[in-house]
C-alpha cells in the first residue's frame, strides 16, 4: 500500500470512529437526558395518611395506570400528612426536580393557591385531584360532590324511615372548611335533609375522627341522648370517633352516615353501628387522573375526558371530569365493594364481625 493510500484508509477510519463516538455519545445524552430530567415524570401529591384511600387505593392504582399508558414515564410521589405548609414544600421540591405535570389533592386548597401559581409559570401544568384547588390547574379529576352530600343526606332519612320528622333532631359533622369538597357534601346534604328534619347540631369535625368525637359528645350534652334521632358524618373516618362516642353514652340503633367506603366504615355497617357509606371508586378516578396527566405530559388534547366545567374558588373556569358516587348500606355491600374487588368478603368478615356477616348474608 503506497503512502497515498495509506493516508486516506487512515482518515476514513478516523472519520468513521469519529461518527461512531459521536453516534454514542448522541445516544448516551438522549438516555440521560430521559432518566436524569424530568421530562417524563409526573408527580403526585396527596393529602393525608390518615384518610385511609390515598395511601391504599389512589396512589398504587395513579401509579399502575400512568406506567400502563406511558412505560418510561416516572411518578414522583409525596404525601402531605396533614399539613399545608408541607404541601407546599412538595410542590416546591417537584418544581426543582422538574417535573413536567403535577396531580394534586389539596390540603387546603386556598393554601396552595400561590404554589400552582409558581408551578404553571415554570411551565407545569398542574391537575387537581379528588378536591378543586384554587389557582390556573388544567383540569379537575373527581366525583360530583353535591350529589355524594345528597346520597348521604337520603340514606339517613330512608334509615329514620317513618322517624324522619321536622321535628327530629339530627346531628351533623362536617367535613374541614379548608378542603372544597366538605362545602360541596355539605351542600348537598341540607338539600336531602333541610325541611324534613331539625338539624339541631352542625360543627366541623375537620376531617379528624377525634374532633368528630369530641363535638359528638358536645351535642349529646347539649341535646340529651335520648333527643338524638341520627347522625349524618361527612366521611368514615369521623363516623368511626362517632361511634365509639355513642357507643359510651348508650346510643344504638339510630342512623349514621359516612364516605369513602373504608373497611371500618363497612364493617361498622355489618355491625350495625354505622348505617350507610357512599362508595367512590378509587380506581376509575385515579386512572382518569393519570390519562390526563399524561395527556398533558405528551401535549394531547383532554377535551374528550374533561366534559365538564367547574369554577375554583379562586374564580378560575376548570375543565373537569366528574364520577358518580353510589350509596352503600348493608343491603348492597355485595353488589358494590365486593364486585369490585374493593375488599374481600374475608377481610370485611374478619374476627368479630363474622357473626353479622353471616346475619348480613355476606357468608
Amino acid at each position: 500500500m503506497n503512502a497515498m493510500m495509506r493516508r486516506v484508509v487512515i482518515g476514513t477510519t478516523a472519520v468513521s470512529m469519529a461518527l461512531a463516538v459521536a453516534a454514542c455519545g448522541k445516544a448516551g445524552d438522549d438516555k440521560d437526558k430521559d432518566s436524569g430530567s424530568g421530562d417524563k415524570t409526573i408527580g403526585l401529591l396527596l393529602p393525608d395518611s390518615v384518610t385511609a384511600r390515598y395511601e391504599k387505593f389512589d396512589k398504587p392504582f395513579f401509579v399502575a395506570k400512568v406506567k400502563e399508558l406511558c412505560s418510561d414515564c416516572k411518578v414522583e410521589y409525596a404525601n402531605a400528612a396533614g399539613d399545608a405548609a408541607k404541601q407546599a414544600q412538595q410542590v416546591s421540591s417537584m418544581i426543582t426536580k422538574g417535573v413536567k405535570v403535577i396531580v394534586v389533592s389539596a390540603q387546603d386548597s386556598a393554601a396552595i393557591k400561590s404554589s400552582i401559581q409558581t408551578a404553571v409559570d415554570k411551565g407545569i401544568k398542574v391537575v387537581a385531584y379528588d378536591r378543586l384547588a384554587q389557582g390556573p390547574v388544567s383540569a379537575y379529576v373527581s366525583f360530583d360532590n353535591v350529589k355524594v352530600g345528597q346520597l348521604q343526606g337520603e340514606a339517613l332519612i330512608a334509615s329514620l324511615g317513618a322517624k324522619a320528622t321536622p321535628k327530629a333532631k339530627v346531628v351533623m359533622i362536617n367535613g374541614d372548611d379548608a378542603d372544597p369538597n366538605a362545602g360541596q357534601f355539605k351542600k348537598g346534604a341540607h338539600e336531602a335533609l333541610d325541611g324534613k328534619v331539625d338539624i339541631a347540631y352542625e360543627q366541623s369535625g375537620l376531617w379528624k375522627d377525634t374532633v368528630a368525637a369530641q363535638k359528638m359528645s358536645a351535642a349529646i350534652t347539649q341535646l340529651g341522648a335520648k333527643n338524638i334521632a341520627g347522625v349524618y358524618a361527612a366521611n368514615d373516618g369521623m363516623a368511626g370517633g362517632i361511634a365509639n362516642t355513642l357507643k359510651g353514652a348508650g346510643i344504638s340503633g339510630i342512623p349514621l352516615t359516612g364516605q369513602d367506603a373504608e373497611l371500618a366504615g363497612i364493617q361498622r355497617i355489618v355491625a350495625g353501628t354505622q348505617s350507610s357509606t357512599v362508595y367512590k371508586a378509587f380506581k376509575p378516578e385515579a386512572d382518569a387522573a393519570a390519562q390526563i396527566a399524561v395527556n398533558l405530559l405528551d401535549g394531547k388534547s383532554i377535551d374528550s375526558l374533561a366534559t365538564e366545567t367547574l369554577t375554583s374558588g379562586s374564580g378560575n373556569k376548570v375543565p373537569s371530569q366528574l364520577l358518580t358516587p353510589v350509596s352503600v348500606t348493608k343491603a348492597n355491600i355485595a353488589d358494590t365493594v365486593v364486585k369490585d374487588k374493593l375488599y374481600t368478603v374475608a377481610e370485611i368478615c374478619a374476627g368479630e364481625f363474622a357473626a353479622a356477616c353471616k346475619t348480613a348474608g355476606l357468608q
